[in-house]
């Protein structure tokens, strides 16, 4: 089997307080589209990439990937066998505090954690690789309270619990998955458990939720293994469901415009759209196999999705149709991101980073560099799988205990 190490799935809420701008809050940035609203960046990349302004080289394992709020970074790792989660100035690189999560999750494409954490003003939330669930004071790292999806009716599936938890409004929300029910939303401040989807109780898998208004109902869209699932933001009821025919692992996050949802998954399955009706009824618009993305993600970008498709390349499609409107080989597999008309995109195996133009005329570069220096704690089947995030005209890239800076303003 061609393994696919999930952990990026690294992988994953709309926040009840204010940000800046410069925010980047939470897996995928403010809104879970992997969309940065920044302007004034570089189109052209000099020989060589753009400047590095620091590196930090004590993250530890893991795949997880940079929350910043207000000049800090929060981030997972491993140390003193315990998954962590650690805060860094932005701006240096330097360490602020680190706080114990739990137990090391163990695999062979990589041990440690791989959600990225959540913040929430005074608040920052994180699920580890085990499956403990923990609310930090986002000033010092003191514990406020913890909670365990085992204890949920969950199971730690073979790459780990990888879901970037969700917080909307007064509610912390998870996927422990299993039998109690797959959703839990919690109260944030205290940790009191509110509800969990009775309905929907598919095993969890490695993809992160979004939020969404559809035909006036505030809700959370979630996508395993055998469904795609729209689950009452109030109550956890299920308001709608559509089958999908995941294998072996279905990680990427879906992607919410108005009332259709897309989803992709690797292992060969590929991608549908999926429109809801006015009475709430699920209908495909389009299956097929145009992307199949397998854990770097994808992004719209106006009417077209971009991504990595296994076996086609880097893949532009129509989001409404579903038809390709180009691919290419120029780079190998991996992860994108998108900033101020730009696509970043990552090839996994070498740690290359492209700059191309998020356009539907083919891909057009104006740059590459290569990750230096690299990994060397990340084991033989690992890769460079952390997501690319640029934040206030910082490009960050992590392989491992590595976490690098690049000014691309």
């Amino acid at each position: 089997m061609k393994s696919a190490f999930l952990p990026l799935l690294l992988c994953c809420t709309t926040l009840a307080s204010p940000l800046v701008a410069s925010d980047w809050p939470q897996w995928r940035g403010p809104n879970r589209t992997d969309l940065s609203s920044e302007t004034g960046l570089l189109k052209t990349w000099p020989e060589g990439g753009p400047k590095k302004l620091w590196t930090f080289s004590d993250a530890g394992l893991g795949y997880s990937g940079p929350a910043i709020v207000n000049g800090k970074i929060y981030t997972l790792g491993t140390r003193s066998n315990k998954e962590v989660m650690l805060s860094l100035d932005a701006a240096t690189g330097k360490e602020i505090w680190y706080a114990e999560l739990g137990p090391i999750f163990a695999e062979g494409h990589g041990n440690g954690p791989r959600g990225t954490p959540t913040v929430d003003g005074n608040m920052v939330y994180a699920l580890s690789g085990t499956g403990v669930l923990c609310c930090l004071n986002s000033s010092d790292g003191k514990l406020l309270w913890k909670k365990s999806m085992t204890e949920l009716g969950g199971n730690v599936a073979v790459w780990g619990y990888t879901e970037s938890v969700l917080v909307d409004g007064d509610k912390l929300i998870c996927t422990p998955g299993g039998s109690n029910g797959a959703l839990a939303a919690f109260d944030k401040k205290s940790g009191d458990l509110l509800w969990q989807s009775k309905e929907f109780k598919d095993g969890a898998q490695y993809s992160s939720m979004v939020p969404a208004d559809i035909n006036g109902k505030h809700q959370y869209v979630q996508l395993t293994m055998q469904s795609l699932v729209g689950i009452d933001a109030k109550d956890g009821s299920m308001i709608w469901k559509s089958p999908w025919q995941g294998r072996t692992a279905v990680i990427p996050t879906p992607i919410v415009k108005d009332n259709y949802i897309y989803i992709t998954s690797g292992y060969g399955v590929g991608c549908k759209l999926v429109k809801i009706d006015a009475e709430n009824k699920p209908s495909d618009v389009y299956v097929n196999k145009v992307i199949k993305n397998h854990h770097g993600g994808v992004v719209l970008v106006g009417e077209n999705l971009y991504g990595y498709s296994d076996g086609s390349g880097w893949v532009c499609q129509n989001f409404m149709s579903g038809e390709e409107v180009w691919a290419d080989k120029k780079l190998g597999k991996g992860a994108i991101a998108y900033a101020d008309g730009m696509l970043y995109c990552l090839d996994e195996s070498t740690g290359t980073i492209a700059l191309i133009e998020a356009s539907p005329k083919g891909w057009t570069e104006h740059g590459r560099f290569t990750l230096d220096p690299q990994s060397r704690i990340r084991t033989s089947q690992g890769r460079v799988w952390t997501h690319p995030v640029i934040n206030n005209g910082v490009l960050y890239l992590r392989d491992q205990d590595l976490i690098i800076a690049y000014q691309v303003k």
